[in-house]
């Protein structure tokens, strides 16, 4: 009989997409430096960004436990609140 990992069968719909932009702060940092945040209780891994970042990040890859995304600019609260801020 072959080995099976338990669960690998199975292929839960995940709350990310590939393509799709999100706003998201920053909460932790990876060991490798990446920073870290959960969309939906998945965990996304952002390169150059530090805890407390609030930026809109696009979704470059989708894995089983995990996603990537690269940061394409602010998050629109934060320049929302900014501006609110300034008048």
């Amino acid at each position: 009989m072959p080995y099976e990992r338990r669960g690998s069968d199975r292929d839960f719909p995940k709350p990310v997409e590939v393509g799709k932009e999100y706003d998201v702060e920053i909460e932790e940092t990876s060991r490798r430096g990446e920073g870290i945040t959960r969309i939906e209780g998945l965990v996304v891994f952002v390169p150059n960004t530090k805890p407390g970042d609030k930026l809109r990040i696009k979704v470059t890859n989708v894995g089983r436990r995990f996603a990537e995304a690269e940061v394409i600019g602010e998050a629109e609260a934060a320049e929302e609140e900014e501006e609110s801020e300034t008048e």
